[in-house]
C-alpha cells in the first residue's frame, strides 16, 4: 500500500511537468509563428514597394521615364545624329604582275640553229629591233615557197595580158580570156599568202634573199628581263623563249575582294600600294578592272590595279599590300557605345525628351574609329543615349 500511494505521487508529478514543458512550447511556437508571419509581410511590403517604383520608371515595355529627380539622369550622355563624311577602307594582299600587252616571250618560230644573238640582258629594245638569228630548213623552205608563188603569178600575169591583147584585136576566143584570169587569181592568192607568211616574221619580201638565216625581232618596247640566248644552239619548233621583252613603266597589281565589299569599289578609283621593299613610301594606283567572275572557292573576285612604276621598284611576282578607299560620302555613324546586343539585334535608347528614353532597333555595318555606320532605325537630328545606356539596361 505505501508503494502503490508513492507511485502515484510520481506519476502526479511527472503530469504537471508535462504540462508545464508543453503551455510553455506552445506559447514559444505561437511566437515563433506571429515572427515569420511578420518577415513575410515586410518583405511582401518591400516587393511591392520596388514594383511599383519600378512600375513609375516604365511608361511601355520599350519606354523608360525617369523622375524630375532621379540622379541617372547625370548619368547619362546623349548625342544628336547627323550625316558625316564617310568612306569605307578596304586592305587586302595582291600580287605584282607585268601588263600582258607589255610583256613579250620571244621564241623560235622555226626549229633551227641560232646563229647571232643581237641583246644582252637588261637592254633596252624597241618595236621590230632584233633579238637572235635563225637558220632554219623550214624558214628556207618558207622563202622557196614565197620565190615559186611569185614566179607562177608572174606567168598567169602575162598570159592574161596575152589573152586580153587577142581578144581586143578580134582573134583571141572568150573562153581562153576566162580561163586566163581565173588562173591569174588563183596564182595571185598564192602569192599572196607566201608573202603574208614572210610578213609574220617581219622580213621585208622584198629583200629577201634565198637561203638567209631568220631574224627574229621584238614585237613590243621594253627592255630583256630574261636572256637565255645561246649561238650555236639548236632550238626545237616546240621549244620554249629564250627571251623575254616587258615594259614595266606600268605594273598591275592582282588582288581579291570579298564578295560582301565588291559594291564598295568601282573602276578608275584610287588606291594606296605598300610593298616591303618600300616601308617609307607609297605607291598611288587606281582600280583598273573588276571581274565579273567570282571565285567559288575563296567568294571573291580579282580586283586589277594598275600603277605607275617608272622607277622600277615593284618587280613582278612580289607580294604588297592593298588598301581601297572608297569616295566619301555623307552618312550616319554612330557611338559603338551607344549600341547594345540582344539575341539577334541591336538597339540604342534615344531620348525623347522629358527624362523619356525609348529602346530602338537599330541595323549596322561597318566600323571606323570607334563608330558604326547606321543602315536602318533612326533619323537625323534625333537624340540617343551615348554613354551610360547599361543604366537604363538594368531599369529595362
Amino acid at each position: 500500500m505505501p508503494m502503490f500511494k508513492k507511485h502515484t505521487r510520481v506519476l502526479k508529478f511527472t503530469s504537471w511537468a508535462f504540462y508545464h514543458i508543453f503551455k510553455n512550447n506552445l506559447n514559444m511556437m505561437k511566437n515563433i509563428i506571429i515572427f515569420v508571419f511578420a518577415i513575410i509581410i515586410l518583405a511582401s511590403c518591400n516587393s511591392n514597394s520596388n514594383i511599383e517604383q519600378k512600375k513609375s520608371l516604365l511608361g511601355s515595355k520599350d519606354t523608360i521615364v525617369l523622375p524630375a529627380n532621379s540622379s541617372l539622369t547625370d548619368k547619362l550622355t546623349t548625342e544628336l545624329i547627323r550625316y558625316e563624311p564617310y568612306s569605307i577602307e578596304i586592305s587586302t594582299f595582291g600580287i605584282v604582275k607585268a601588263i600582258p600587252n607589255n610583256y613579250a616571250e620571244i621564241a623560235a618560230p622555226f626549229s633551227g640553229r641560232i646563229t647571232k644573238s643581237f641583246v644582252r640582258l637588261g637592254q633596252k629594245v624597241a618595236v621590230d629591233d632584233p633579238i637572235f638569228e635563225i637558220s632554219s630548213p623550214s624558214f628556207f623552205e618558207a622563202g622557196k615557197i614565197y620565190y615559186q608563188a611569185k614566179q607562177e603569178m608572174q606567168l598567169a600575169q602575162k598570159n592574161l595580158k596575152r589573152q586580153q591583147d587577142l581578144y581586143n584585136n578580134g582573134v583571141g576566143v572568150q573562153k581562153d580570156l576566162e580561163e586566163a584570169d581565173v588562173n591569174f587569181e588563183m596564182y595571185k592568192r598564192d602569192y599572196e599568202n607566201a608573202q603574208a607568211s614572210l610578213q609574220v616574221f617581219k622580213v621585208d619580201p622584198e629583200k629577201l634573199v634565198l637561203g638567209q638565216p631568220l631574224i627574229v625581232r621584238s614585237p613590243i618596247s621594253g627592255e630583256i628581263v630574261s636572256n637565255s640566248i645561246v649561238i650555236g644552239q639548236y632550238l626545237k619548233e616546240e621549244a620554249g623563249p629564250v627571251a623575254t621583252v616587258a615594259e614595266l613603266s606600268k605594273v598591275w597589281i592582282v588582288g581579291q575582294i570579298k564578295e560582301k565589299d565588291i559594291n564598295s569599289i568601282h573602276e578608275n578609283e584610287g588606291v594606296e600600294v605598300s610593298a616591303a621593299c618600300i616601308p617609307d613610301r607609297i605607291v598611288d594606283g587606281n582600280i583598273y578592272h573588276i571581274s565579273d567572275m567570282l571565285d567559288e572557292e575563296t567568294r571573291s573576285v580579282q580586283v586589277y590595279i594598275e600603277c605607275d612604276n617608272s622607277k622600277r621598284e615593284l618587280k613582278p611576282g612580289m607580294y604588297v599590300s592593298v588598301r581601297f578607299i572608297e569616295q566619301p560620302s555623307s552618312k550616319i555613324l554612330i557611338p559603338s557605345s551607344a549600341v547594345f546586343q540582344e539575341e539577334e539585334s541591336s538597339f540604342v535608347f534615344v531620348d525623347e525628351g522629358n527624362n523619356k528614353y525609348t529602346r530602338r532597333n537599330v541595323a549596322l555595318d561597318g566600323a571606323t574609329k570607334g563608330k558604326l555606320l547606321l543602315i536602318s532605325g533612326l533619323q537625323e537630328n534625333e537624340r540617343i543615349v551615348s554613354e551610360g545606356g547599361y543604366y537604363l539596361l538594368e531599369i529595362n
